[in-house]
C-alpha cells in the first residue's frame, strides 16, 4: 500500500500497512508521524510506503533490524530510528535546522536532549504504568526532568535558535503523550505542546496518519 503526497519523489517513509486503536492510541503517535510532521514543514515532496504490521517480513528486517517503524528511503539511502531519519531530513531545509554554527549546535543539542535526557525516561515510565505499576521507581526521575524542562520552556517560546526547529518537533511530539502530558502539570510545557501542535504541518501529518491506518481498516473487514 502506498499514499503519495505532494507528488512523486525520492523520499519515501515507510510505517506499519496497519496498526489497532481505533481513533485512538497507538493511532496519531506511531513515530513515522516525526518524520511526516517535518517533512510538511520542510514542503518536501514525498510518499508513504507500509510494511506489515501482522508479520515482521525479511526486507523489513533488512531496512530496520529490530522490525520497528519508521524508517526512511532517500534515493539510494535507507536510515532508520526517527531521530536519525529526522537528523537527515533537516540537513535539507533550513526550515528544520538552522544553517548557521550556533543555531545548528543549539538545534542538535535540544534533539539530542529530547531523545537521551526526557524520552529515555518518559518511555519506561509510561510502559511501567500501562503495565500496573504507575508509582515505579522512575516517577520521582521522571518529575525532575519535566520539571527542568519546564523552567526552560517557561522563559522561551521554542528550544533553540529563538525560532521553530526539529529539535521542537521532536520534543513536542515526546511530551505529548497523553500520560505524559497529564503527569506533567506544567503550564510552560501543556503552552508548548499547545503552539507546536496547532502548527498546520502538525495538523496535517496527525490527519494523514489516521487516514492511512483507517483505510487499512477498510481493508482488513472487507
Amino acid at each position: 500500500m502506498s499514499v503519495v503526497a505532494h507528488g512523486s519523489s525520492s523520499l519515501t517513509v515507510w510505517t506499519y500497512d496497519w496498526v489497532p486503536g481505533g481513533e485512538g492510541p497507538p493511532r496519531g503517535y506511531v513515530r513515522d508521524l516525526r518524520l511526516r510532521w517535518a517533512l510538511e514543514e520542510a514542503g518536501l515532496d514525498y510518499s508513504v510506503r507500509s510494511t506489515p504490521f501482522d508479520e515482521r517480513t525479511p526486507a523489513h528486517l533488512a531496512r530496520q533490524p529490530f522490525a520497528q517503524v519508521p524508517f526512511l528511503e532517500d534515493g539510494e539511502v535507507t536510515i532508520f530510528e526517527s531521530g536519525a531519519c529526522l537528523l537527515h531530513l533537516a540537513r535539507k531545509s533550513e526550515t528544520l535546522m538552522p544553517r548557521d554554527p550556533e543555531g545548528e549546535a543549539e538545534t542538535l543539542q535540544w534533539v539530542i536532549a529530547a531523545l537521551n535526557s526526557v524520552e529515555m525516561v518518559t518511555v519506561p515510565w509510561w510502559f511501567l504504568k500501562v503495565s500496573g505499576n504507575e508509582d515505579n521507581d522512575l516517577t520521582s526521575w521522571m518529575r525532575k526532568r519535566l520539571d527542568q524542562l519546564g523552567t526552560v520552556l517557561g522563559e522561551r517560546e521554542w528550544l533553540a535558535a529563538s525560532r521553530f526547529t526539529v529539535a521542537d518537533l521532536l520534543m513536542a511530539d515526546v511530551l505529548r503523550v497523553p500520560d505524559v502530558r497529564a503527569f506533567s502539570g506544567s503550564p510552560a510545557i501543556e503552552a508548548y505542546v499547545e503552539r507546536a501542535c496547532a502548527r498546520p504541518a502538525f495538523e496535517k501529518a496527525f490527519s494523514d496518519q489516521l487516514a492511512h491506518f483507517a483505510a487499512a481498516d477498510s481493508d482488513r473487514n472487507g
